[in-house]
């Protein structure tokens, strides 16, 4: 089909949809695929997808695209981070209103994007390709008749009675005082030999009705990430600007990308150079990420093939439109007949999100935070029916239900953190998806709130 802007077409089709969903790769994207549609609520999960099963089709070789991407149907959702921890053997309870720990859409019909060729397709079986078509040019007629596709700028916010534009206000489950407190007991465990490392999270709320769609289109503006996604299943909806790519299966082999250090970016060039610098030399944020591959490498080895678990890349400085991130890249081949719950099992929660050795991390976790994480901390993405998988983590994202939304954020704790710091980071993390939503930080998050 004919080039449109994704953001076009969605908000001509899919937005419109009560089951739908978009994996988008960002405004302006040069590079990346990006797929979306509208689909069913799922009977079954893909556990039993056979990963290690994706093979090479006859004549292309390894590391060439196939023709409409890597994802040609199969399921789009999320998992989250309460029902892994329990799975896990960790303490763990979730809140029903946090929405649910694992949905998927059953995808059949889809249109993918090749941003480096500025090509699209559409993708449904073969029985169904006419219907599939015919959609697509409906959407694409509505998008090319809209004056204004993306919608408006400022998110719709209603209050509980329903009137709309009113202001929401954030608010925290922790104090910045009381986040530090909780800094220091992490380091108390680390003293005491009980962990490594610990990600230390909290949440902030938006306790009126969001419209989800006008959120996701105002967070890919403030926020534009390779692994964005508008997934909406039922009464909730999970809006993302992930930079961390958990899981991505190809060929038999699976990768997993864990971001562990952050800097804000600067104002102008000089200082934002400085920022990366600064996270690329801290001794601090190199320990807590290879504290973090370590993890991972082990992780995978469960599932891979002796040997063949590496670090790929390590310590690398990507950035972003609000953050500088230390990045590393974990990989390695899949023992055959490997599903998807095996890579699960194996795997998620993510050490990312955990810390240093696990399931002691998690148990700390569980005492400190005294809540759950809900969707937050978990991962989104998709499972192709013929074995490729792609799964970002559940970070720097709004989840909507009917009575509001929540935001996580939080950071990996060290013997070497500084209290101030850790609360600055949360801060810039949590800044971008409440402005999605219309909403600031509470005013003891702001910066200028915060002791120097």
């Amino acid at each position: 089909m004919p080039w449109t802007d994704p953001a076009a077409l969605f908000a001509a089709g899919p937005a419109r949809a009560p089951h739908a969903f978009w994996l988008d790769a960002g405004p302006d994207a040069a590079s990346g695929w990006s797929w979306l549609g509208a689909g069913h609520p799922a009977s079954g999960t893909p556990r039993e997808v056979a990963l290690a099963a994706s093979a090479v089709p006859a004549g292309r070789a390894p590391d060439a695209p196939a023709a409409g991407g890597p994802f040609r149907g199969g399921h789009v959702g999320w998992l989250g981070y309460d029902a892994a921890a329990a799975a896990a053997g960790a303490p763990a309870v979730a809140d029903p209103g946090d929405g649910p720990q694992e949905a998927w859409l059953r995808v059949e019909r889809l249109i993918a994007f090749d941003h480096a060729a500025r090509r699209a397709w559409v993708i449904a079986p073969e029985t169904d390709i006419e219907g599939a078509v015919a959609e697509a040019a409906a959407w694409q007629d509505a998008a090319t008749a809209a004056t204004e596709p993306t919608a408006p700028s400022e998110p719709r916010i209603t209050n509980r009675v329903g009137d709309a534009g009113s202001d929401a206000a954030a608010s925290a489950r922790h104090t910045p005082a009381q986040y530090r407190d909780l800094i220091a007991r992490c380091r108390d465990a680390i003293r005491a030999g009980d962990a490594y490392q610990l990600c230390l999270t909290t949440r902030f709320t938006v306790p009126v009705p969001v419209d989800p769609v006008t959120a996701y289109l105002r967070l890919r503006a403030e926020l534009p990430a390779h692994h964005g996604a508008f997934i909406q299943i039922e009464e909730h909806a999970l809006l993302s600007a992930s930079p961390e790519r958990f899981l991505e299966v190809a060929d038999g082999i699976v990768r997993t990308r864990p971001i562990k250090g952050t800097r804000p970016r600067g104002t102008t060039p000089a200082p934002d150079a400085a920022l990366a610098r600064e996270l690329r030399d801290s001794v601090k944020e190199q320990a807590e990420n290879v504290m973090i591959v370590d993890l991972m490498r082990n992780d995978l080895q469960r599932v891979c093939l002796p040997g063949s678990v590496a670090a790929e890349r390590l310590l690398e400085v990507e950035s972003f439109a609000a953050v500088h991130q230390l990045v590393s890249t974990v990989a390695g081949r899949l023992r055959s007949g490997t599903t998807f719950a095996d890579v699960l099992a194996a795997g998620f929660p993510a050490g990312s999100m955990t810390g240093a050795p696990k399931l002691s991390a998690m148990t700390i976790l569980h005492e400190l935070e005294a809540a759950p994480r809900g969707v937050y901390a978990g991962c989104f993405g998709w499972v192709g029916d013929d074995g490729r998988a792609d799964l970002a983590m559940t970070i720097r994202s709004v989840v909507t239900h009917p009575g509001g939304a929540y935001v996580g954020a939080g950071g990996g704790i060290t013997w070497l953190s500084d209290p101030d710091a850790e609360v600055a980071e949360v801060a810039v993390k949590a800044r971008g998806p409440l402005a999605a939503l219309g909403a600031a930080l509470p005013e003891a998050w702001a910066p200028a709130h915060q002791p120097a």
